[in-house]
């Protein structure tokens, strides 16, 4: 394996684990699925831009993963591979798109449990989407798998990017194509010296179970270092939509649109909080709740608190799209 850019080198990582042990608890245990749709989020959990305004949340977040699809050239009956894919809602609609076969890998056995559920209630085969439970920084599969390979917002959690994005390149076939959606601060407005920077992004690593954001600069220099030759390379939230993607972390209703985004906005305002805080509360001690759940939720919402405010000062995205070739000339060789 390569050995890690100077900007991973210099700051301690947290082993994968710790993604894990982050979410490892379901909070529903039930294992129900509408329970996780009616956090607001449905089966995608990712930011999108919304270029036309106004419009449900699930439109476009489709639009968001057709775009992925269409920057890749996935076509149909290719093995395409999501790395980090939650409950499987846009290897589903990436698998329908383009008609691949997508392989959803999750470390987290419930989200996986809750995905095969949907599936299987959506009449979904294991022939359009198969979820397999593993590590992204050890993938179970043989080099020259795969024929794409994309990641939507999952790898901020991997302790090397580095590391993740050289097993990515393994297990891609030669001429195959990587794309990801990473959250990172951008180089060119994120300042380490400044003290407010760092507080924001300490925030949203702290709300969202993350060891380290890194910056633009170092995931460029990973995604090259793993092996790739590197196509693209763009913020795509640099320009502001209509309706900023950070708008319901706001808690400003202006933006709420719907009754599901009033829901979304509204527990983010100062009264939606506090409501918010005594009813999971009341859960804990009703024992509904596990113990600390009020302390995990106020720390999530400080979290997109200091999403929307690095959002607004355009220092942080959750969409820096690149995309990387591995050369057809050139098989896995460990790097």
């Amino acid at each position: 394996m390569a050995s890690e850019s100077n900007g991973e080198s210099r700051r301690r990582r947290a082993d994968s684990s710790d993604y894990l042990k982050h979410f490892a608890k379901a909070s529903n245990p039930n294992n129900d699925p509408q329970d996780i749709e009616g956090q607001g989020w449905g089966q995608s959990f990712h930011f999108c831009r919304y270029p036309r305004g106004r419009e449900p949340m699930a439109q476009a977040m489709a639009r968001h993963e057709h775009f992925m699809a269409k920057r890749l050239e996935i076509k149909p009956g290719m093995k395409v591979l999501d790395v980090g894919c939650g409950i499987g809602g846009p290897a589903k609609e990436i698998a329908t798109f383009t008609d691949c076969k997508v392989i959803g890998l999750n470390v987290n056995a419930h989200q996986i449990e809750v995905g095969k559920d949907f599936a299987k209630k959506e009449g979904v085969g294991e022939d359009v989407l198969e979820f397999v439970e593993a590590d992204f920084m050890k993938l179970p599969f043989p080099d020259n798998t795969f024929d794409v390979v994309y990641v939507i917002e999952a790898t901020v959690h991997a302790p090397s990017l580095v590391g993740v994005y050289t097993e990515i390149y393994r297990v891609l076939k030669p001429g195959g194509r990587f794309g990801v959606y990473e959250w990172v601060m951008m180089a060119d407005k994120f300042d380490p010296g400044n003290p407010q920077h760092v507080y924001l992004r300490a925030g949203m690593e702290r709300g969202n179970g993350i060891a380290c954001i890194r910056t633009s600069a170092e995931a460029s220099d990973a995604i090259k270092v793993a092996g790739f030759t590197l196509e693209v390379a763009e913020n795509l939230a640099e320009h502001e939509d209509p309706l900023p993607w950070w708008y319901f972390c706001d808690g400003e209703t202006k933006y709420a649109q719907s009754v599901a985004d009033w829901f979304r906005v509204v527990r983010m305002t100062k009264p939606g909080r506090v409501g918010l805080d005594i009813v999971i509360r009341l859960l804990e001690l009703a024992g509904v709740a596990r113990k600390g759940t009020a302390k995990m939720a106020k720390e999530m919402i400080h979290g997109g608190d200091c999403i929307a405010e690095a959002g607004k000062q355009h220092m942080f995205t959750p969409m820096y799209f690149m995309l990387g070739l591995k050369p057809a000339n050139r098989a896995a060789d460990g790097n």
